[in-house]
C-alpha cells in the first residue's frame, strides 16, 4: 500500500488512542477500580465511590425499613421477586438515571419511589458505582434463547 493510504488509518488510530486517553484521565493510571471510582455521570452526578455504595446498598432505608440488598441481593443478583430487576453490572449511569427518575417521582415504584425520594445526588452515585461493579447476571436478547 502507498503511503496515502496509511496516513488517514494512523490518524483514525492515533485521534482514538487520545481520545481514550483523556476519557481514562490522562495521567496513565490503568486500576480498573480507581477507574471505576473516578468515571463521570451522564446524569451530571459526581464520581460515585463504589466502598461507600457497598455500605448505603446495606443501609436500611429510612421511608420502607429496607436497604437495596433486602430486595436485590447482597451483589444485586438476587432480587426476591422475579419482577425485581437485577443491579448488579448494569450500567452505573442507567442506574443512577433510574434513581433520580425514582427520587423525581418522574419513575412510579411503590417501594422504589420513597426508598429514593431522600437520596443525595453522592448516595445515587455511590450506589449506581457499587452495583454496576459487581459481578453481571444480565442478560442481552442474544443471550436469551
Amino acid at each position: 500500500m502507498s503511503k496515502a493510504v496509511y496516513a488517514p488509518r494512523l490518524a483514525i488510530v492515533l485521534t482514538a488512542l487520545l481520545g481514550l486517553s483523556a476519557c481514562a484521565g490522562g495521567d496513565g493510571s490503568t486500576e480498573a477500580g480507581a477507574a471505576a471510582e473516578a468515571r463521570s455521570s451522564s446524569a451530571g452526578l459526581p464520581p460515585g465511590r463504589i466502598g461507600i455504595g457497598e455500605q448505603l446498598a446495606s443501609a436500611k432505608g429510612k421511608a420502607t425499613g429496607q436497604s437495596c440488598v433486602d430486595c436485590h441481593g447482597p451483589d444485586g443478583n438476587a432480587p426476591i421477586d422475579a419482577s425485581y430487576p437485577k443491579l448488579g453490572g448494569q450500567y452505573p449511569d442507567y442506574l443512577a438515571h433510574a434513581l433520580q427518575e425514582y427520587r423525581s417521582g418522574a419513575r412510579q415504584h411503590a417501594l422504589m419511589t420513597p426508598q429514593a425520594s431522600s437520596l443525595s445526588d453522592q448516595e445515587i452515585a455511590d450506589l449506581a458505582a457499587y452495583f454496576g461493579s459487581r459481578p453481571s447476571q444480565l442478560k442481552d436478547l442474544s443471550q436469551a434463547y
